[in-house]
């Protein structure tokens, strides 16, 4: 543990009363951590298989203002961008993650497509990330933060663009920490996990839902049909 790390744990025991756990029970509270013992499963997105359950995550992102764009091929990408771009009437430009998943997109086929990759500023008006899943059970990004994929991304730019693999709909929350610790992050668990369901909304005033109120007013996705599955489903 870093010294500023354990000055920070001792001011917050200082602060409760008490000091240091015994050894006995920092054990056992470990071994409890480390058994990632799993909650309750909702049946709606456990009991279907992988296409009902991307069907489900797309059904369930829509039903809070979520726009979806499904495209066969990772080739199709940044034409599915800029067309989304065009159709909303904003500019092509974006700012991208600087995360190597993003890499294989053809993204020079378009060169009318302006990107800058890094973290969002404030004057960004479009921010496009990957995931690291989707939540089927409620149509929630399970997005995590690192020097590939800074957070600004998330919540400066009005309209944040998400790159969706079919093979990352996963049924549960519980899922998506279960593909975090297993996966291959090979830096650990991250800094923080954002969850997002929708564009940045609030009914505080008058119970009038405004899009908007605390981050991006747009969200949308592009859902990249590339596994076995979609292959197959082709095939029928």
């Amino acid at each position: 543990m870093s010294e500023s790390r354990e000055r920070i744990l001792a001011a917050v025991r200082n602060s409760l009363g008490r000091g240091r756990l015994d050894p006995d029970r920092e054990a056992e509270l470990r071994a409890r951590i480390a058994a990632h013992h799993r909650n309750l499963l909702p049946a709606r997105a456990t009991a279907i298989d992988e296409r009902e359950r991307v069907e489900l995550f797309i059904a369930m992102a829509e039903e809070v203002q979520t726009t979806v764009t499904r495209v066969s091929s990772p080739a199709a990408v940044p034409e599915a961008v800029a067309r989304y771009l065009a159709a909303e009437n904003l500019p092509a430009e974006l700012v991208m993650a600087p995360d190597p998943s993003l890499d294989e997109f053809p993204w020079k086929n378009w060169p009318l497509l302006h990107i800058r990759r890094g973290p969002a500023e404030a004057e960004d008006r479009v921010g496009l990330t990957p995931c690291h899943a989707a939540i089927a059970e409620t149509g929630t990004l399970m997005l995590v933060s690192g020097a590939q994929t800074p957070t600004t991304l998330n919540f400066l730019p009005e309209t944040h663009i998400v790159v969706v693999r079919r093979d990352q709909v996963v049924a549960t929350y519980e899922d998506g920490w279960d593909r975090m610790r297993t996966g291959s992050r090979t830096e650990g668990l991250p800094r923080a996990v954002n969850f997002i369901t929708g564009p940045s909304r609030t009914a505080d005033i008058e119970q009038h839902i405004e899009l908007g109120a605390h981050g991006p007013r747009r969200l949308h996705i592009v859902l990249v049909e590339d596994g076995e599955a979609a292959r197959s489903e082709g095939n029928e």
